[in-house]
């Protein structure tokens, strides 16, 4: 799922970006997951998906990248490229030929009232140790456990400076060991969620659109000219709908 089909596929939870910080990856802990939105109420738990993220990139570690992408792929899931949007199984033979290595983890994730949907953002690292974002769609599945349905990815550009040397007796922050988790208020019983701001026109090429079953989570995708890859979510929360996530992810020269 993370990828830019060259460098590697998909996101680690990235350090700090500023000029002081290491580029080593670095997941947050379990204690840090149970204490996202642990009291949320009901059946939307970001915490869950925060683990699925965790346990997908740790499969992609200890058996390939490509089983791992396609053992936690939902049926028809689909990878946003340079080229457009393709179903993962198009390109599996060759994200396992490539040997693709990456690390992810997520740093938002917003999911709807019911539970059903949900999306995370994050940063990832590749083998070379280039950084950038990734957008993951997850959907939940009869058995109660959550399948990844979109992915996409792109690099920084320009990529943050390389870590500078530190004296002894430094102190040096290298990672934020922080998820935050954002669920869409539900409608009180007898009320009906408000339509969503209309969405503005497109630029150009591509774009699809996805409603949560409970119309409290909305999250869209375009493929941009110049092969910009745009992914938005807005949610439904108190009285309002708010902007949770937007990216716009450029593609690698040979992906």
């Amino acid at each position: 799922m993370k990828r830019v089909l060259t460098y590697g596929m998909i996101g680690v939870l990235a350090v700090s970006l500023s000029a002081c910080a290491s580029r080593a990856p670095r997941g947050p802990s379990k204690s840090v997951i149970e204490r996202v939105l642990a009291k949320a109420p009901g059946k939307a738990q970001p915490s869950t998906i925060v683990a699925t993220e965790l346990a997908y990139a740790k499969a992609a570690k200890e058996q390939g990248f490509a089983g791992a992408v396609l053992s936690f792929a939902a049926p028809g899931a689909q990878i946003h490229l340079g080229d457009g949007v393709v179903p993962v199984q198009a390109i599996a033979q060759t994200l396992e030929e490539a040997g693709v290595q990456t690390q992810w983890a997520p740093r938002v994730v917003v999911q709807s009232c019911d539970g059903s949907l949900a999306l995370s953002q994050g940063r990832f690292a590749d083998r070379e140790g280039k950084v950038g974002n990734y957008v993951t769609t997850w959907t939940r599945q009869n058995d109660g456990s959550f399948k990844w349905t979109y992915d996409v990815a792109g690099l920084d550009n320009p990529q943050p400076p390389p870590r500078p040397d530190f004296e002894d007796g430094d102190i040096v922050v290298t990672a934020i060991d922080l998820v935050q988790g954002l669920i869409a208020t539900c409608p009180r019983q007898g009320e009906t969620v408000p339509l969503a701001p209309a969405v503005p026109a497109g630029q150009g090429g591509a774009s699809a659109m996805q409603v949560s079953r409970d119309g409290t989570l909305r999250w869209r995708w375009e493929h941009r000219e110049g092969n910009l890859k745009y992914v938005t979510a807005d949610y439904f929360f108190e009285g309002n709908w708010v902007t949770a996530i937007e990216e716009t992810l450029a593609s690698a020269p040979n992906e």
